[in-house]
């Protein structure tokens, strides 16, 4: 008799070649595929909840499985981390019903994105934070986010290798906050601005490849005033990825998860989500 487990777990994705299988081994999948081959002792294989590209980090990604092998929920979270690289750990263990799929019962994905506006590159945060040096029109990214709002052709965001079947999808919500000091956002003529923290928070149905850090160029162009907001209606209308901005950094996008009915009873968050800025 087989069970089918779900799995949430976080990950620093520097290290990894993205999330999906490939032949160097060295991908996050592969990871977890190993440890989890290594504490059931036998192989095990998995789907996620989505993939996320190199560099790119997760909060709370989540698989399932199914497997004759029967542990608690504990003993498959301490015996999972006791084979896993430090960069990755399962957050939790859960028993499913085989009805459950970790990508198709999903509604909906969340990312964030987390920015640092500072004239100096970052240090102790490196690779975890995308990093600009110019200071951010608050306002004017955020009436830009709103145009992006609702169901929208977003092939002007698409990277050309993305294999989703429809570039048409939903945003469900963009919001932008700063943690930082008042004179970040607009400082005085002739005065100096101080460094501060932005981030990004996205939920939609579903992502196309490079959709967010894509969307993220466009968004930091308008908030460095080199574009208009008007110009973000102009690129989404074209459904062109010519005219949009260059693709954003991976180092601060972090997946923060799917969103699933309350039916299957599993956690919505991690601490991990408390420790952005």
């Amino acid at each position: 008799m087989t069970h089918r487990i779900a799995l949430g777990v976080s990950y620093n994705g520097s290290p990894y070649h993205g999330w999906q299988s490939q032949s160097c081994g060295n991908t996050v999948q592969d990871k977890l595929e190993a440890a989890l081959a290594k504490f059931a002792t036998q192989p095990i294989n998995i789907l996620c909840a989505g993939r996320t590209d190199s560099g790119v980090h997760g909060l709370m990604q989540v698989v399932h499985f199914d497997t004759p092998v029967q542990r608690t929920p504990a003993s498959w979270v301490r015996g999972t981390n006791a084979f896993l690289p430090s960069p990755i750990a399962v957050q939790w263990a859960q028993p499913v019903p085989p009805a459950f799929h970790a990508r198709a019962s999903a509604t909906a994905r969340r990312y964030a994105y987390v920015v640092l506006q500072s004239p100096v590159r970052p240090s102790v945060d490196a690779g975890r934070v995308g990093w600009v040096f110019h200071p951010l029109d608050g306002e004017a990214m955020r009436a830009a986010a709103a145009l992006l709002l609702g169901e929208h052709d977003f092939s002007s965001f698409r990277a050309a290798a993305c294999q989703a079947l429809s570039p048409i999808k939903t945003m469900h919500r963009i919001d932008i906050t700063r943690r930082g000091p008042d004179n970040a956002d607009h400082p005085e003529p002739g005065q100096g601005w101080s460094p501060c923290y932005w981030r990004f928070e996205f939920e939609a149905n579903a992502f196309l490849h490079h959709m967010i850090r894509n969307i993220m160029g466009c968004l930091l162009a308008i908030g460095q005033g080199t574009q208009s907001v008007d110009w973000l209606r102009e690129v989404l209308a074209a459904r062109s990825r010519k005219v949009a901005a260059p693709t954003f950094s991976p180092d601060g996008l972090y997946f923060q998860g799917p969103v699933y009915d309350a039916q299957w009873g599993l956690p919505t968050r991690t601490a991990a989500y408390d420790w952005l800025p």
